[in-house]
């Protein structure tokens, strides 16, 4: 019984966990943490860059899920 309760509130635990969201704010100071570690100065056109490099690698990645989770965007060669 102990051990049934500690396992459902262990799951419950890793459910709301990764119900997590970032705000704009968050994901910007760990871009800009990204960039700055990789040896760009803030305030320069090449930490720009990484900024929207970053950004766009992160878009691109949206896009692809996307595409592989649709299910009208997989049809088979035959359909056309």
């Amino acid at each position: 019984m102990r051990t049934t309760r500690l396992l459902t509130l262990a799951a419950a635990g890793l459910v709301l966990a990764g119900c997590q969201t970032t705000t704009p704010q968050e994901r910007r100071a760990r871009d800009e943490t990204t960039c700055a570690s990789y040896g760009f100065r803030r305030g320069t056109d090449s930490f720009a860059t990484c900024l929207q490099r970053i950004e766009l690698d992160r878009r691109a990645e949206s896009r692809a899920f996307r595409y592989d989770n649709d299910f009208l965007m997989r049809r088979p060669y035959y359909w056309y």
